[in-house]
């Protein structure tokens, strides 16, 4: 795009999968050592002005604008005390807010669709994110078995013991005492989280857990439960329109009986809940069809439920939300005579003059919530925080068992959970719920992880102005470079990554490593695009731990052992968050019993000083380090002193031109090619930093600079650095290393304050070239179970593929290799049930090889792991990586006239540019073809009409090539009026084809999103084809061709013409050259004229 971008939401990893490679980035070079104390500059770094609507956001729009949405939902962050102005902007744009906080600068809102560029400029907006659902993370780590299964047949480990009445505090199944929570306990157990509440944002939590009843001291432990999302978003949330009146009134045919007096109804149906963990049955009768009525007060607010369904409300108690009187009804009627419990726990809640108008509702309506858990997820994550005498056992708790908890709900029914509702949910939480310290265990991956959001900036205004850390998980797509999620990508935020020991190993999924200690293999590495530091700290990710009363008992299979209804094993870094939540929960209280005031910062800085690295586990995944409470009270208990600072240093990455500033972010961090700017093995590299103290003494303060986790590649920074107030200091990294990924912490810190003030992230990936005649790499080792090892391959533009083997393995070994791709994402599926040897679908994913085609140039991860079930310790492999790729002259044949239905012979001429290969040339039916150059003016859109046939097996549309380079276009194609497919992202390459097309019309739609400012236009191409048997087809004859590195080859065929094509239209057909592995590494064509 040409437009600035400032505060955007982040590009996603599906629309940027066709971004090209940035260009050739520049950095410091030479090995001249740095001086002890470099120059000074006058001015502060500031960050350039832009428009507030970014690229992510500008996608969105599209695709609300192409499905014909009214309106969308934006999550608005103001400038300090602008939200009423802005509000008021938005109401003349005709948008209407849902929620306001003015001490935060927060908005939610509905706007027109067409008038979301307009509200993104207004006076007063700060950031502007269009709202979007992520999927709430599966923790479930497959081969899990319900509770009959695993008391049926379990499978037989070593030891294999059940937690239960007698299990200590010190344990595998939730090993709290890993980050030191329990012996911090055992020392000040006065200081076991009492006096703290802490908020889960999650799924919700079961009110009906044995576990999370009381704390320590006998206090309720869950002090309120709200439900976070949209009323008009989530069907939860009934709208109270129908008006009646006791002591009887009719709906439809049936008669109901309430209480005297007035009221408004509506049925709750639980069908609404099939796609999650109730599998819409929320009274355990067996069916999904039972719907139940609500009677609401408009004046007083009490509300009934019909939970019996017999159409009386006069013998249904009285219902209030959770805070206020701890009301909770129930779902079904349960058996004692099982385990299980029969029926479902729910609350209720009640929010008045709900703005209906945009989805075409009658203006302001109450509406009444349905409060129940959505699944397994946030009542886990609760559990590991604050439980209570877990299975009975009075020594077998959660992190701070002495702790209260406040649930919010932001996930909707297996439709994911919103920004939305995540960001609403979390203002409330702190600003009127009154909570000390808040989890979130839900976030995604986009490709820009750069912590540039709305989102954002409201977490780091919550975490700021209100005094509340937010610990969020780090993600499960790692264990790739650069795969740290969002929103725990925000600067001030607590990005917790996952880890486990060997004994958790053992005890939770019956897996025995050699490894003491190590992270999980899906735990997501960092850094941010920008090069911040994430994540920042490290915690236990798996756990037995507390889950809805009505679910059974899930133990992992392998681990040898039933559970009872109630608990489950799950892992993730969802499961690592709230260990770290958890324990900063005994740190707050601490503070709190010895009157010690805690700042976020100081919060952060003991914690992230006291960590404890893991022993040959690299920064870029673990952070700091293994949470320890002990050390952080040690600091915290002789008071913190906190400084500010402000740093940039030089980022390249294929995507780093879509940062703020660009090129330039918050952390050193290369993963360019080394001839697009990256480094190249052996060869030293220079980095200019700049760094900036805005907080502290006026006067300058001398800090002492050491690197911690650093392999050697990093050098040649001074040892001090001189920094006075608000002055910005230049100063130089050096970096030089071999092929793989260098990561390390550069401390910056003054010595008279008790904490590491400060860090900078570095991290240099260095890819290997591949090299004439083979353009491949190889590599060979063994792999311990549950660990992970990493290949770096650089990518050239002009490849037709990436070609992956994996061979070597073990008889029964279960192995398996992923790729990432260089903008950080993951080519292939992460969960740990896909893609092994010996163990997975084939036909899902091959575990052996697989092709990328048209690969991002660049540098590519190739990591290889071994499952927790190989049934070898060390598994050995063999790693063979090859670029491939044949250039096909001419590329296009033409044939100005052919005869219909006989063959005319066609040849082309093939030279290999890349490794060898053993290829075939392939035809097929021709196809329709429609073609033009034209211009396009941003703001504009074209449409081409193409009439599609019965019998078409493919059609496609195509734009690209624009004149100006930045031009950013986009592509919707459309079945009638409904989107059938589009294509967007921050360049103009687009396409989109379906296959297998229902005949039709079919209209093309060309946004000129960006073209250098209002009045900016390109020339681009267009191309539009449909591939039928009915047109002909193209065959070939040469047979299979083994080409050497720069051999040449020619393929013969013959082309028949069966049809001729409509006016406008010309026939065409295509040659793939595709390799004996199936991977396309060269494409032709011929195009016909007439036909006679």
């Amino acid at each position: 795009m040409s437009r600035p971008r400032t505060w955007s939401r982040r590009t996603s990893a599906g629309l940027l999968a066709s971004v090209v490679a940035a260009g050739a980035m520049t950095l410091t070079g030479g090995a001249t050592a740095a001086s002890a104390s470099p120059p000074s500059e006058t001015d502060v770094p500031k960050a350039n002005p832009a428009n507030a609507l970014g690229s992510r956001d500008a996608k969105l729009l599209a695709e609300a604008e192409a499905k014909g949405d009214r309106s969308v939902t934006v999550i608005v962050a103001t400038d300090k005390g602008e939200a009423n102005d802005v509000a008021a902007g938005l109401a003349r744009l005709g948008g209407t807010v849902s929620r306001q906080f003015d001490s935060v600068g927060y908005l939610l809102a509905k706007v027109p669709t067409g008038m979301v560029t307009q509200a993104a400029t207004l006076p007063g907006v700060t950031a502007i994110d269009l709202d979007e659902a992520v999927p709430l993370p599966d923790p479930a780590p497959g081969d899990r078995t319900d509770v009959s299964a695993a008391r049926k047949a379990p499978t037989p480990t070593a030891g294999a013991t059940a937690p239960g009445a007698g299990t200590p505090a010190v344990n595998p199944f939730m090993p709290t005492h890993e980050t030191g929570a329990v012996s911090f306990k055992q020392r000040h157990p006065q200081w076991d989280g009492r006096g703290v509440t802490i908020g889960i944002m999650d799924s919700g939590v079961d009110v009906a857990h044995p576990a999370l009843q009381t704390t320590t001291t006998g206090e309720r432990k869950i002090v309120d439960w709200v439900t976070a999302t949209d009323p008009l978003e989530d069907a939860s949330w009934r709208p109270m329109l129908t008006e009646v009146t006791g002591p009887t009134f009719t709906i439809g045919t049936q008669t109901w009986k309430a209480p005297a007096g007035t009221y408004r109804f509506n049925r709750f149906a639980e069908s609404i809940t099939a796609a999650s963990a109730p599998a819409g049955d929320i009274n355990r009768d067996g069916d999904t069809t039972d719907t139940f009525g609500i009677l609401y007060d408009a004046v007083s607010h009490d509300i009934r439920v019909d939970t019996n369904q017999n159409f009386d409300f006069t013998d249904d108690a009285v219902m209030r939300p959770y805070k206020e009187k701890f009301d909770v009804a129930y779902f079904g009627t349960d058996n004692p005579a099982t385990e299980i419990r029969e029926r479902i726990p729910f609350v209720v809640e009640y929010r008045e003059d709900v703005d209906t108008t945009p989805a075409g509702g009658p203006g302001l309506v109450d509406y009444v919530s349905i409060g129940l858990s959505e699944s397994a997820h946030g009542s886990h994550v609760a559990g590991i925080t604050a439980a209570n005498d877990m299975f009975g056992n009075t020594a077998f708790d959660g992190a701070a068992p002495g702790a209260k908890l406040v649930s919010a709900r932001a996930c909707s029914w297996g439709g994911g959970c919103t920004y939305a509702a995540l960001t609403t949910g979390m203002v409330d939480l702190v600003v009127n719920r009154r909570v000390d310290v808040v989890n979130i265990s839900i976030g995604g991956l986009p490709a820009l992880n750069d912590g540039n959001s709305a989102r954002s900036v409201l977490y780091n205004r919550l975490i700021n102005d209100y005094g509340v850390q937010i610990f969020i998980s780090a993600g499960n797509s790692g264990p790739g470079v650069n795969t740290i999620g969002d929103p725990s990508v925000t600067s001030n935020v607590v990005s917790v990554a996952a880890s486990a020991s060997r004994e958790s190993w053992l005890a939770n999924y019956g897996s025995a490593v050699r490894t003491p200690y190590n992270l999980q293999p899906f735990s997501s590495r960092g850094p941010r695009e920008d090069g911040g530091f994430k994540p920042n700290i490290t915690a236990p990710g798996s756990a037995i731990s507390t889950t809805p009363t009505w679910m059974p008992g899930v133990p992992v299979a392998e681990a040898g052992y039933a559970l009872p209804p109630g608990y489950q094993m799950l892992q993730g870094t969802s499961m690592a968050s709230p260990q770290a939540t958890g324990a900063a929960a005994l740190l707050l209280s601490a503070a709190k019993a010895t009157h010690n005031g805690v700042t976020p910062a100081a919060l952060r800085r003991a914690i992230y000083t006291s960590a404890k690295p893991i022993k040959n586990v690299s920064v870029h995944g673990q952070g700091n380090g293994l949470f320890d409470v002990n050390g952080a009270w040690k600091l915290l208990a002789r008071g913190v002193e906190t400084r500010d600072y402000e740093l940039t240093a030089p980022v390249c990455t294929p995507i780093s031109h879509l940062l703020t500033t660009p090129h330039q972010g918050t952390g050193l961090y290369n993963r360019c090619a080394a001839t697009d700017g990256g480094q190249r093995p052996g060869v030293t590299k220079k980095y200019a930093v700049k760094v900036t103290r805005t907080s502290g003494p006026n006067k300058t303060v001398k800090h002492k600079l050491n690197w911690v986790g650093n392999d050697g590649t990093f050098r040649n920074a001074p040892k001090t650095l001189d920094l006075p107030l608000n002055k910005t200091v230049t100063f130089y990294v050096e970096a030089r290393g071999e092929v793989g990924v260098h990561a390390a912490i550069l401390r910056i810190d003054d010595p008279k304050t008790s904490v590491v003030d400060f860090e900078m992230s570095a991290t240099v990936v260095i890819g290997a070239d591949t090299k004439k005649p083979s353009h491949a790499i190889t590599a060979s080792g063994s792999v311990e179970r549950n660990s992970t090892t990493s290949y770096f391959v650089t990518v050239p533009a002009g490849a037709g593929s990436l070609q992956v083997n994996l061979s070597g393995i073990a008889t029964g070994s279960q192995t398996r290799f992923i790729a990432i791709n260089p903008y950080g994402v993951p080519a292939d599926p992460t969960a740990t049930t896909q893609c092994y040897t010996n163990y997975s679908d084939p036909a899902v994913c091959k575990p052996q090889e697989r092709s990328y085609d048209n690969p991002i140039p660049g540098v590519w991860e190739i990591e290889v792991e071994a499952r927790r079930t190989s049934p070898a310790l060390n598994n050995p492999y063999q790693l063979l990586a090859r670029v491939q790729g044949v250039t096909v002259e001419p590329a296009t044949i033409e044939l100005p006239s052919v005869p219909t239905n006989v063959a005319t012979p066609v040849s082309w001429s093939l030279k290999n540019g890349f490794g060898p290969v053993t290829v075939t040339g392939v035809g097929g039916a021709l196809s329709s073809v429609a073609s033009s150059r034209p211009t396009i003016t941003e703001g504009t859109v074209q449409e081409y009409t193409v009439e599609v046939p019965a019998g078409a097996t493919s059609f496609t549309a195509r734009i690209g090539n624009t004149a100006n380079l930045a031009a950013d276009l986009d592509l919707r194609v459309f079945r009638g009026t409904t989107l059938v497919g589009q294509a967007a992202d921050g360049d103009s390459e687009e396409a989109v084809t379906i296959a297998n097309p229902v005949p039709g019309t079919y209209r093309v739609v060309v946004d000129g999103y960006a073209v250098d400012g209002a009045g900016g236009s390109t020339a681009y191409d267009y191309r539009d084809s449909f591939t039928a048997s009915s047109l002909g087809s193209l065959s070939t004859a040469s047979g299979s061709l083994t080409l050497a590195n720069g051999a040449t080859a020619t393929v013969t065929g013959s082309v028949t013409a069966s049809a001729a094509p409509a006016a406008g239209r010309t026939l065409y057909g295509e040659l793939a050259v595709q390799t004996d592995e199936g991977a396309i590494i060269g494409r032709g064509s011929v195009s016909i004229g007439t036909i006679s």
